[in-house]
């Protein structure tokens, strides 16, 4: 008897682009050349801004200095200052300065939008709401959201089709809301149900709206973890599956098998099957090493630059 994994792989790929309806213009991509971009995860120096070393204004400045010219913020680094439009303003200006194009807003603790409760739902949606505004202004083309919900995850079937309807349902009305903006609603893989790249395509196919969207993370395809188990999802076989509805991408220097290990990232493998889908927009590097933050994330640069050539062809 086949199971659901299986079944997905053999028929999914050949109906994603008719089941999605998504274009390179909804997803941002404009230019063919470089073969992608590359732009930086506000979450890589998350320690030196936390610790007061770096303040989120001077972001887009350093990033400029260490040879990236894309942004994707966090909203926990200016998280009173989504209505404050002379902060935004002001962090719009910097960006200008440097020539740097902000991407996307991550967005943490706004609720959970796949809560079992409506109105827990709903008013998760009106905490967002603030932050697609907040990403019009700064000129980024999507908001990343949670599919988190207050259900224990679980390998029950029932469960995960419970927990689909509730995440599709906060995710519409969400994007229902972003339209009027061209915003995006992009969910990433980021733990629990939501990083089965299986569950969290059949997501975004039942949310069946244009601005609904997903940003594979490479490194986040553990599902559940404790002393006793790890439960993941192969990266590479993950990644192939959420491509395509990718609006975005999150890169981190390791990835997961199906037997809960982890392993070093092969950059041209991977590359290959997002080049695959016809995606051609921003890959986010999303690592920083603990004291040698700058150092860490100017080495991934380089790999990828590498293979913007290499992968030209």
């Amino acid at each position: 008897m086949i199971n659901r994994r299986e079944f997905f792989i053999q028929t999914a790929f050949a109906t994603a682009a008719m089941s999605f309806g998504f274009s390179k213009s909804e997803s941002g991509i404009t230019n063919p050349n470089p073969v992608f971009k590359i732009s930086l995860a506000q979450w890589s120096v998350n320690r030196l801004l936390f610790s007061g070393e770096m303040d989120n204004l001077d972001f887009p400045a350093k990033t400029k200095e260490h040879g990236i010219n894309a942004v994707e913020y966090v909203n926990q680094f200016f998280m009173d200052k989504a209505e404050d439009t002379n902060y935004l303003r002001a962090l719009k200006q910097r960006c200008e300065d440097e020539g740097v194009t902000s991407v996307l807003i991550m967005c943490d603790g706004e609720g959970q939008l796949a809560s079992s409760s409506s109105a827990e739902r709903i008013q998760s949606v009106e905490n967002h709401k603030k932050w697609v505004e907040a990403a019009k202004f700064l000129d980024c083309h999507s908001i990343r959201v949670n599919a988190y919900t207050d259900i224990p995850w679980s390998e029950e079937p029932q469960k995960s089709e419970e927990t689909i309807r509730y995440a599709s349902d906060g995710l519409r009305h969400l994007c229902e809301f972003a339209d009027d903006f061209n915003i995006s609603v992009i969910i990433e893989n980021h733990g629990g149900y939501s990083s089965d790249p299986i569950w969290l395509a059949e997501v975004i196919r039942q949310t069946d709206h244009p601005k609904a969207g997903s940003l594979p993370d490479f490194g986040n395809f553990r599902i559940y973890g404790d002393e006793d188990r790890t439960v993941s999802f192969d990266s590479y076989e993950g990644v192939e599956i959420l491509m395509p509805s990718a609006k975005g991408i999150s890169l981190k220097p390791t990835v997961w098998d199906h037997s809960g290990n982890r392993h070093e990232l092969d950059y041209e493998r991977m590359m290959k099957i997002v080049l695959s889908h016809g995606y051609h927009g921003y890959v986010g590097i999303e690592h920083g090493e603990r004291d040698r933050e700058w150092e860490s994330i100017v080495e991934i640069r380089k790999i990828l630059e590498e293979l913007q050539n290499t992968l030209a062809g």
